[in-house]
């Protein structure tokens, strides 16, 4: 029955809103941003929370704007999501540029993998799906797998169908250690709540104390691989652009949690400089620093 359902709604929901050209899937984020914000709270609590505690210089009245400009973005997000099911590759490279593809490409004339390490800002959904078509670099990203099997199985499909191999958090080491002789750029995404405190690496980001998980640098020094910072920018409703900025081409090299507070810095300042565009409806502060840490 719930195999049945799921091809219910993906194939009479899904499908037919992602075929939705912009212009009206923009209207349907508008009445989303009425339904989440003006009558649900969809998560308010937690997200007022989230940005007063970041931000407790400003005003209530800035941190009010700031909820209400991320509710709007999260709206876009949905619907822009949703149109990755059916959108073209036409039309995705018509959206999504890189500003500086020499940031990942030199390290493919140079005979080397990458890694590009990135948070949950702007749209990341979108950056999935184009990322291959932009890059020298056979494109692979690591994922949680979904709970729902035939949603993870269409989430897979959609995000890889121009070029992105999606590999399971628990499978990537064996499978870098089975394509080490390929040239990737590896997407690690950090900014999630670390699921184990106490292996995290703990430092002050957005004025609270914070766990970050450390697998973006351990994978970069167990394979000697170098690591770029990915952001995102949002040019205007619906159009991305993506940059790389260099974080080091000698992993080995740096100090334990040196790789991880440098990307974490990188997005804690695109989150200061534009915040409504990071993720604030996620618990990423639900751990406390263990004593000791």
């Amino acid at each position: 029955m719930m195999i049945v359902l799921n091809v219910l709604l993906y194939y009479l929901v899904i499908i037919p809103i992602s075929l939705l050209p912009f212009p009206v899937l923009y209207g349907i984020s508008n009445f989303l941003y009425v339904i989440f914000y003006h009558v649900i709270g969809y998560r308010k609590k937690v997200i007022y929370q989230n940005i007063s505690n970041s931000f407790p210089e400003k005003s209530e009245k800035e941190r009010i704007e700031i909820c209400k400009k991320f509710y709007r973005h999260f709206c876009d997000l949905i619907v822009e999501s949703l149109k990755t099911f059916t959108i073209s590759e036409k039309q995705v490279l018509k959206r999504v540029v890189c500003k500086n593809p020499e940031g990942i490409d030199k390290y493919f004339d140079q005979n080397r993998s990458v890694i590009i390490a990135g948070g949950h800002y702007n749209n990341w959904e979108i950056f999935a799906v184009a990322v291959d078509a932009l890059v020298k670099h056979k494109t692979v990203a690591l994922y949680t797998p979904l709970s729902n099997k035939y949603f993870d199985g269409k989430m897979r499909t959609t995000r890889g169908k121009f070029g992105l191999t999606m590999v399971s958090t628990k499978k990537i080491k064996r499978y870098l250690e089975e394509h080490s002789n390929d040239l990737m750029t590896i997407i690690f995404g950090f900014d999630q709540s670390p699921p184990n405190p106490r292996s995290a690496h703990w430092m002050r980001f957005l004025n609270q104390d914070t766990g970050v998980q450390l697998g973006t640098e351990k994978f970069a020094k167990d394979f000697n691989i170098p690591v770029v910072y990915g952001r995102i920018n949002k040019e205007k409703r619906g159009h991305y652009s993506f940059e790389f900025f260099d974080v080091t081409d000698t992993p080995k090299e740096t100090a334990p949690g040196e790789i991880t507070e440098i990307i974490t810095r990188h997005l804690e300042a695109d989150i200061r400089a534009i915040p409504q565009y990071w993720l604030w409806s996620h618990r990423r502060w639900k751990h406390k620093r263990p004593e000791g840490r």
